[in-house]
């Protein structure tokens, strides 16, 4: 049978009107995953930045500037990045609440709704603009 396999496949009974919204969900979701993932990079990047901040310190140092090297790493090299936080505070408090919050909350709509079912829009919108019988317009990976 061409179309979505059967993970893909709308349940018995659910509307139109549900599958748009577990779309739109679904793509909150999205959002949320890439905003975490710039979170991500700012940790990366500001503990790169620490990291090379202490090796400027010990050239300055070494150049004879020891008062301005000094004064960069007691005030700069390893300071909080917000009031009482290191990137990887940061990193936890999201991923342990407003990310594991909304991940769970997806989760349970799905289930309640769509038998678990994912990305149910979008499996649709995918049948409803590939050319069927077409090469590389193939429903799933089977029909190769």
């Amino acid at each position: 049978m061409s179309g979505p396999d059967a993970a893909h496949r709308r349940p018995e009974g659910v509307d139109d009107a549900t599958v748009e919204a577990l779309g739109k969900l679904s793509e909150a979701l999205e959002a949320a995953e890439v905003a975490r993932g710039h979170l991500y990079a700012f940790h990366r990047l500001s503990g790169t930045t620490d990291l090379t901040l202490g090796d400027a310190v010990d050239l300055l140092r070494d150049a004879g500037h020891g008062e301005l090297a000094d004064r960069i790493e007691t005030e700069l090299v390893g300071r909080n990045v917000i009031p009482g936080r290191w990137t990887f505070q940061i990193v936890e408090a999201y991923d342990d609440g407003y990310y594991a919050t909304f991940k769970e909350l997806e989760r349970q709509a799905r289930e309640e709704l769509a038998e678990g079912r994912r990305h149910l829009y979008e499996a649709e919108m995918k049948e409803d603009r590939r050319t069927h019988g077409r090469p590389g317009h193939e429903a799933t990976p089977d029909e190769l």
